[in-house]
């Protein structure tokens, strides 16, 4: 018995000083192998479809077509701003028309003063209808040249649509008429004096005035429309295709035989946002790169509902 428990440990002490560690040794170097492998001995079944995956750089064919450069803004009727009046004589107030929030029309007798020189009574006339606020004047008092009198809002209205920094090039040379439409309001009309504001912070507006025959109110929304201009049987090329969107820009003809393209100015015409007239520096057939290089697709997210409440978002390039 003792000499069996002697073999015993015998044989534990072989597999833990020796056959243990062998087989720790085979198995890394399996290891080991594999990782050579997979790192310069690829799969055959990967080496066929890296070749199909790889990426080249599109081209579009410089072709002939119409582009109509007519841009629609969503705005809002608003009122015009007040604005201070001041006096325009010097004397004494003898009496006071209006009260404060008065509304009043264009040529309503507001204030009576008694001029100095010479002395004779004038009559203070609202320049437009509006309404009159933060009278400064009282029976009595003198008031002079350019003293601050009143704050008239004037009963104007007029159309404010916000744009997107990116249009403001579309807009130059911008039309100085455009059409709006009230959801629900009168038919389409013609607003004018249109004039577009670039704020301090990058923000950027469209404003137009409402003619005075029209009933609006503050706060309707309206569609401003505007004829930027158009031309037929022109040469046109994706605006993916061109660095710079106003005036010139460059684009890069591709030779097709795989050689690197050639950057090229050219001089652009009117521009829709999708595709832009080329004026000169392509010919009708020449193939130029889709994309200006460095560009970088916009990443489109698609989602949709897998459960009730549940959302599931796709990315894809949007080109």
């Amino acid at each position: 018995m003792h000499h069996g428990g002697a073999s015993g440990k015998a044989v534990v002490i072989v597999w833990r000083r020796w056959i243990f560690p062998l087989l720790l040794v085979v198995v890394l170097a399996a290891s080991a192998a594999a990782l050579v492998k997979i790192a310069f001995f690829p799969d055959r079944t990967v080496a066929q479809i890296a070749p199909e995956a790889s990426i080249t750089d599109p081209v579009v064919a410089v072709e002939r077509g119409s582009v109509v450069n007519a841009l629609s803004l969503s705005g809002n009727v608003a009122r015009d701003e007040d604005y201070t009046v001041r006096s325009e004589v010097t004397g004494a107030v003898t009496a006071l028309h209006v009260s404060e929030g008065a509304t009043v029309a264009a040529g309503q007798k507001l204030f009576t003063v008694k001029q100095d020189d010479p002395k004779k009574d004038v009559d203070v006339l609202a320049p437009e209808a509006g309404e009159i606020s933060e009278i400064a004047l009282v029976k009595g008092q003198t008031t002079s040249v350019g003293t601050e009198i009143y704050k008239i809002t004037p009963a104007r209205y007029h159309v404010l649509a916000t744009v997107e920094p990116v249009q403001l090039y579309r807009l130059v040379n911008a039309p100085t008429d455009a059409s709006v439409t009230i959801t629900g309001g009168p038919a389409p009309f013609t607003c004018t004096g249109v004039r577009v504001d670039v704020g301090a912070e990058g923000t950027a507006s469209v404003r137009c005035a409402i003619p005075v025959d029209q009933v609006v109110f503050a706060g309707l929304p309206a569609a401003l429309d505007l004829a930027l201009g158009q031309v037929d049987d022109a040469l046109v090329i994706p605006v993916t295709a061109v660095q710079g969107g106003s005036g010139t820009g460059n684009v890069w003809v591709d030779a097709g035989d795989g050689s690197d393209p050639e950057e090229r100015a050219v001089t652009l015409g009117v521009n829709d946002g999708t595709i832009v007239e080329i004026v000169s520096g392509l010919e009708e057939g020449e193939s130029i790169r889709q994309f200006v290089p460095g560009f970088v697709a916009p990443v489109q997210e698609n989602c949709y509902e897998v459960a009730p409440g549940v959302e599931q978002c796709d990315s894809g390039m949007s080109w």
